[in-house]
């Protein structure tokens, strides 16, 4: 036969082959339902803001979405499940900060940040500094100058905790006076404490459960440490407007798959909740709470991650802090 035959021949029987549909093509996606892993226990943020997006999500693709909690160790169980997931897009993690955080803090995780790939952070809280009424601090220069001698307690939700590393960084790196954490199992304990008067200063995630607390009165909120001041507590300064430039420390929630996950199916997700997070319903929702609705492409998301890590990453190191 001749060349040019037997080349005719082989088109026509590739043909039917590249005519069939890829599994993994962004077009076919999703045709099951997806679950999202969250890293930590029903009740908290991101628990909540995953359950929201989740909804929403099922709503635009047109499949269920099944949430299941997997917390422990900081977060590092439901992740190594997810970089252990088929990278199909049908397994995503939903946390937080901790997962920048953790890339330095611990060192047996069993997986490394680079397994997986950033979808969408959807949104974002600063650390904020709040104390007891009855303190007579209105601001935070008024808190530390009156701390003068003393060393201060400060309470947060844990060891490794962004609220810890954040306040403890301060103190030690920033502010330059002594302070001694009071971790606590969990947000809701510290609070607890604090209304309760039994340590100095709350650090604490603005979107933890603090906006609730200032607004009734129970706690004050002195300062937050991020870039702008937050819509559901205008009143409350900036760090750099209460003397101390430079430094941001925000918690955020966000949405990750297996670093393989094909980059069409990756975008898919990316667009979709980045739709759902520009709606008004939920923009309003997440200020509410205390959060900025945070959207962007997944670029850009993924490199904030990174970003993310490196500033984490530099306050852990610069405490000495390290988790077995």
């Amino acid at each position: 036969m001749p060349f040019r035959s037997l080349k005719v021949c082989a088109a026509l029987a590739l043909a039917p082959l590249l005519a069939l549909p890829r599994p993994a093509a962004a077009q076919d996606y999703p045709s099951k339902p997806i679950t999202f892993v969250v890293a930590f226990a029903a009740g908290g943020v991101a628990d909540g803001i995953g359950r929201l997006v989740g909804q929403k999500l099922s709503e635009k693709l047109g499949q269920s979405v099944v949430v299941e909690n997997r917390g422990g160790a900081g977060g590092n169980i439901a992740a190594k499940q997810v970089v252990s997931a088929s990278p199909d897009g049908y397994t995503l993690l939903v946390t937080t900060t901790a997962l920048a955080i953790n890339e330095t803090l611990h060192r047996n995780k069993g997986f490394a940040a680079s397994d997986l790939a950033a979808v969408a952070i959807a949104a974002s809280s600063p650390e904020a500094f709040a104390v007891h009424p009855s303190n007579a601090a209105t601001t935070l220069k008024d808190f530390l100058a009156t701390a003068k001698g003393k060393t201060i307690s400060f309470g947060s939700a844990g060891v490794g905790s962004g609220s810890h590393i954040a306040a403890e960084y301060f103190f030690k790196e920033i502010a330059k006076v002594p302070a001694t954490h009071v971790p606590f199992q969990g947000g809701a304990p510290a609070i607890n404490a604090a209304v309760g008067n039994h340590i100095d200063l709350l650090s604490i995630t603005l979107g933890g459960g603090l906006v609730a607390q200032v607004k009734s009165g129970a706690l004050k909120a002195l300062a937050v440490a991020n870039d702008k001041r937050v819509g559901a507590m205008a009143d409350v300064p900036t760090l750099a407007e209460a003397g101390f430039p430079n430094f941001q420390a925000t918690s955020w929630v966000g949405f990750f798959v297996p670093a393989t996950t094909p980059a069409a199916v990756t975008a898919k997700l990316n667009a979709a909740i980045d739709e759902i997070v520009r709606q008004p319903e939920i923009q309003q929702r997440l200020s509410a709470l205390g959060f900025d609705p945070v959207t962007g492409h997944q670029g850009e998301a993924d490199k904030r991650f990174r970003a993310e890590i490196a500033q984490w990453g530099k306050m852990v190191t610069a405490l000495g802090l390290k988790v077995e």
